[in-house]
């Protein structure tokens, strides 16, 4: 066991000892003088041994105190430079987690232009849909589909997920007159069981239509979904703003102006004692930035947050 003074003591006597002054000590500390004083007598009761010598106001290091100083003033040393050290290494990377379709259609394309604006920040970024475990996981930010409501995680609103069929231009050659919702009963849809192709045929007023149910490709990512339609190999339900480079390209096209709106919404969270972070302020700033963008060009459903 060490035998180690009151830790407060200990720091009073390294300041009053370099400066070989109470008032002074008191001063750095913000501590009366006749705290600062309190304290030295009780290492001095501690030791048996008087660290000052108190003559006429003024006090100077005992030999025993002046050989102490320098060793108390050396481990403070040592102390600052181990938390200096834990400092930049947890200020200098942040680790980010988010779900595999966002991290590859649009968060990973985009990272490169923030590490260009942070050139003294490192990015790491965890691609998992499991939702991280900021108490045990060496992650800062995350971003979590859900509805907001997170215990203890400061949230900031993206976007509600959004969604409208989306194909190659090939593929809409090779099935013309797809003009009409009910029309996509004659080509095949990819992953026509989800909920999500229910919602849209509802926006779009063909709630009734029923899809092809012959055998179809069963897909459980947006991005395979997305390159599957890429492929020519049917009708997919995705994200306009995490395929606009392919819209833009004219690799991907949309047949209807319909979009369908989930409950859900995208949202960026960290935990509450990170808010002030400044790796956390700056990759907020930088993301909610890039959606202030988005949002100006629409849809402005899908940018506004559902009502709780």
């Amino acid at each position: 066991m060490r035998r180690i003074p009151p830790l407060p003591a200990v720091r009073v006597f390294e300041a009053a000892a370099r400066h070989e002054n109470f008032t002074l000590a008191a001063a750095e500390l913000g501590m009366t003088q006749a705290a600062v004083s309190y304290q030295i007598r009780l290492i001095e009761e501690r030791l048996g041994v008087p660290l000052f010598l108190r003559a006429k106001r003024r006090v100077k290091l005992s030999e025993p105190g002046r050989r102490l100083a320098p060793l108390i003033t050396g481990a403070f040393d040592m102390i600052d430079d181990a938390f200096a050290k834990v400092r930049a290494d947890e200020g200098g990377v942040l680790g980010i987690s988010s779900a595999h379709s966002f991290a590859t259609n649009w968060l990973g394309r985009r990272l490169g232009a923030f590490q260009v604006a942070h050139p003294d920040l490192a990015v790491r970024l965890h691609v998992s849909d499991e939702l991280v475990d900021f108490a045990r996981d060496e992650i800062d930010v995350a971003i979590r589909v859900g509805r907001g409501q997170w215990t203890g995680l400061r949230t900031h609103f993206l976007y509600r997920l959004h969604f409208t069929p989306m194909c190659s231009p090939d593929f809409l050659a090779r099935h013309p007159g797809l003009h009409d919702p009910a029309d996509l009963a004659r080509v095949p849809p990819i992953n026509a069981d989800q909920s999500w192709w229910r919602m849209w045929l509802e926006a779009a007023g063909a709630d009734r239509v029923e899809l092809l149910r012959q055998p179809q490709i069963r897909l459980d990512s947006q991005v395979i979904e997305g390159n599957s339609a890429l492929a020519g190999h049917g009708v997919a339900l995705l994200t306009p703003l995490m395929w606009a480079d392919e819209l833009a390209t004219g690799r991907l096209v949309r047949p209807f102006p319909q979009i369908a709106l989930d409950a859900l919404s995208l949202w960026l969270v960290y935990p509450e004692h990170k808010r002030n972070a400044p790796k956390v302020r700056a990759f907020r700033d930088w993301l909610l930035a890039e959606f202030a963008l988005l949002a100006a060009a629409g849809p402005a459903e899908a940018f506004t947050p559902p009502e709780a």
